[in-house]
């Protein structure tokens, strides 16, 4: 049986600057910065998650986010 997402993460890619803070409070080590294919029109690597069905939804990229950048969903 497949693993279901408890929530969902989405990262507004123009809004991140690629700081990083949320990497670093992820208890599940689940975000990461992209440093390969995406950079948005203000020259940032957005942060992304890399294994969205592991999210167990508490929150803490969100909070950390100093430019409001991150949306959790629950299912």
């Amino acid at each position: 049986m497949a693993n279901k997402a408890k929530a969902f993460v989405f990262v507004d890619d123009e809004a991140c600057k690629g700081c990083g803070l949320c990497v670093s409070v992820c208890p599940k080590n689940i975000m990461a910065i992209n440093i390969v294919d995406r950079i948005n029109s203000k020259g940032y690597l957005p942060a992304e998650c890399i294994d969205q069905p592991s999210c167990i939804g508490c929150t803490f990229c969100a909070m950390m986010c100093p430019d409001v950048a991150i949306t959790i969903t629950t299912a």
